[in-house]
C-alpha cells in the first residue's frame, strides 16, 4: 500500500490541541465513534457524467477506506485520540480498511471486529464538475444482535467526546450510556426517508450537546423560515445548534451562552465534496474540545472542510495540521488579502507547526489495494 501523506500519530508536524488540557486521570480517548466501513473507489478525471450505452474512461482513481471511516480519519489527522468501533469483512477489503485505519492514522480499533463471511460495503465514487455520483453495494449485513456483539457499540469506552449520526426512530443505547458517563455527544443527521421530519423522532437528541444538520434539514425539522431561524428553533433541544448553509458558510447558536457565530465559506476549486461534511464536524468537534470561542470553532471548521474538498476522496482528502498550516502561510503572502478576513482566522497563529510545512499546492499519495500485502 502505498502510504498516505496525511497526519500519523508520529509526524513531526502534528499538533496536539488538547496539549494544556490534558490530565492525569482523563479518559483515554478524546473521541469515540461508530458506524458503517466502507471500501471507497474514487474515479478521477472525468470531465462529465457518464453517458448511458458508452464507456467512460477516467484520468485517475483511487482507494480508500470510507463511511464512517471519512470521519475518523479526519479527527485522527487533527490530533484527536480517536476510538472506532465498526464491523469489518474478513475479506481483503475489511483487511485493507483496517489496515489503513490502525496503521496509517493511528485510530483506536479496540471496539471493532472482524466479521466472519461477511463481505465488505463498497462504494463507487465518479467525481466531476466539482459534484460526484456514488454507486454503492453491500451485503445483507449480520443481524443486529450479531453486529452489536462484534462491534460493541453498546457499550462505549471513556472518551471525552463522541459523534453520533442520528436515525429517526432508531435510538442507540450507547449514546445515552456514553452522555451518562460524561461524554460530550456531538450529532449529524441523514435524510429522512420517512418524510416526517418530526424532531420528536430523534430521541438521542436529548443527550447531545450540539446538532449539527445542514440548512435544508434543519429547516425541515424545525418548519422555520429560514435555516438561521432553523438554528435558533433547534436550541429549544439541543444547547449548540450548527447549520450548515453550502457556499454561505455556517450559522451557529449557543443557547448557553446566548452567543451566535456566523462564518463565511471560503472560496476554493472544488474537485470532490465527498467527506466535506465529516470534516466540518471533526474540525468543530476539535474546537469545541479545545474550549474555543464558538466562533473560532465556527472558522476553523469551514477551514477543514474547504481544505478537503481540493482534494479527491473521503479520508484521503482529510486535511491534517501541515495543510493547515500552509494555508495559513500561503494566504497571508497575498498582497491584496482582505485584513479582516485574516483577522478571522489569527487564531491559529499560535497552534500550528512552524517547521515541516510541506510546499502548496499539496500532493497526496493515493492508496491502491493491488501494490501492497498485509506485514
Amino acid at each position: 500500500m502505498t502510504p498516505s501523506t496525511g497526519e500519523g500519530p508520529h509526524s513531526p508536524a502534528h499538533v496536539d490541541p488538547l496539549a494544556a488540557l490534558r490530565a492525569p486521570g482523563d479518559p483515554p480517548w478524546d473521541v469515540y465513534l461508530t458506524g458503517t466501513v466502507f471500501l471507497d473507489i474514487v474515479f478521477t478525471g472525468l470531465d462529465s457524467a457518464p453517458v448511458r450505452g458508452t464507456e467512460s474512461w477516467a484520468r485517475g482513481m483511487g482507494s480508500s477506506p470510507g463511511g464512517v471511516a471519512n470521519m475518523a480519519t479526519a479527527l485522527a489527522r487533527l490530533g484527536l485520540r480517536t476510538s472506532l468501533a465498526a464491523a469489518f469483512g474478513d475479506d481483503h477489503y475489511g483487511e485493507y480498511c483496517w489496515d489503513a485505519l490502525a496503521r496509517g492514522e493511528g485510530i483506536d480499533l479496540g471496539p471493532s471486529r472482524t466479521v466472519p463471511g461477511w463481505h465488505s460495503p463498497v462504494t463507487v465514487s465518479m467525481a466531476y464538475e466539482g459534484e460526484r455520483t456514488m454507486v454503492s453495494h453491500g451485503h445483507e449485513p449480520p443481524t443486529e444482535a450479531a453486529l452489536a456483539q462484534e462491534a460493541s457499540p453498546d457499550h462505549p469506552p471513556r472518551a471525552r467526546a463522541a459523534i453520533a449520526s442520528l436515525t429517526p426512530g432508531r435510538p442507540a443505547p450507547w449514546v445515552a450510556e456514553a452522555a451518562a458517563r460524561g461524554t460530550r455527544i456531538f450529532a449529524d443527521v441523514g435524510w429522512d426517508d420517512t418524510g416526517a421530519w418530526d424532531l420528536a423522532g430523534l430521541t438521542d437528541l436529548a443527550h447531545c450537546e450540539a446538532f449539527l444538520p445542514n440548512a435544508e434539514e434543519a429547516v425541515r425539522y424545525t418548519g422555520a423560515a429560514t435555516p438561521r431561524a432553523a438554528a435558533h428553533a433547534l436550541t429549544a433541544h439541543v444547547p449548540v445548534a450548527v447549520v450548515t448553509l453550502g457556499a454561505e458558510g455556517a450559522y451557529a447558536v449557543d443557547a448557553r451562552t446566548g452567543e451566535t457565530a456566523e462564518v463565511p465559506a471560503i472560496e476554493v476549486e472544488a474537485l470532490d465534496p465527498t467527506g466535506a461534511g465529516d470534516v466540518f464536524v471533526a474540525g468543530f468537534v476539535t474546537g469545541s474540545l479545545a474550549g474555543w470561542p464558538l466562533a473560532d470553532r465556527l472558522a476553523f471548521a469551514g477551514l477543514t472542510a474547504a481544505l478537503s474538498v481540493q482534494e479527491f476522496g473521503g479520508s484521503l482528502s482529510a486535511p491534517g495540521w501541515s495543510e493547515v498550516a500552509a494555508w495559513w502561510r500561503r494566504v497571508q503572502s497575498y498582497e491584496d488579502q482582505d485584513p479582516a478576513a485574516l483577522r478571522r482566522y489569527a487564531f491559529l497563529a499560535e497552534l500550528l507547526p512552524g517547521d515541516h510545512v510541506r510546499p502548496w499546492p499539496l500532493r497526496r499519495a493515493v492508496p491502491t489495494i493491488g501494490f501492497g500485502r498485509s506485514a
